[in-house]
C-alpha cells in the first residue's frame, strides 16, 4: 500500500473526503517527524512506537574495491511493533 492508497482507504473508512484524509495523514506524519527530530518518542498503544537511536561511527568496506572506509555516526529511526499489530499479522 502506498500513500495514495492509504489516503483512499482512510477516506472510505471514515466517510470523509480524500482531501481531508490527505490533510490528516500529512499532519500525523509531520508531527511524528517533529517529535522524533526533537529527540522524543511516539507511542501508539497496540500499534507500535517510534524512537531515535544513535548509530556510532564504524569501519565499512567498499564491496567493489575492498577498500576500508569510515562510516560516520548518525541518528536512525527505529520502529517497534505493538502486541496487537504483531498478533494481527501472524
Amino acid at each position: 500500500m502506498n500513500k495514495t492508497e492509504l489516503i483512499d482507504a482512510m477516506a472510505a473508512d471514515s466517510g470523509i473526503s480524500k482531501a481531508a484524509a490527505k490533510k490528516a495523514l500529512e499532519s500525523f506524519l509531520g508531527n511524528v517527524g517533529k517529535s522524533l527530530k526533537g529527540g522524543g518518542r511516539v507511542s501508539l498503544v497496540g500499534f507500535g512506537s517510534w524512537s531515535v537511536s544513535n548509530r556510532s561511527a564504524r569501519d565499512g568496506r567498499n564491496p567493489r574495491t575492498g577498500e576500508t572506509i569510515k562510516i560516520a555516526a548518525k541518528n536512525v529511526v527505529k520502529f517497534k511493533a505493538g502486541a496487537e499489530l504483531s498478533s494481527s499479522v501472524n
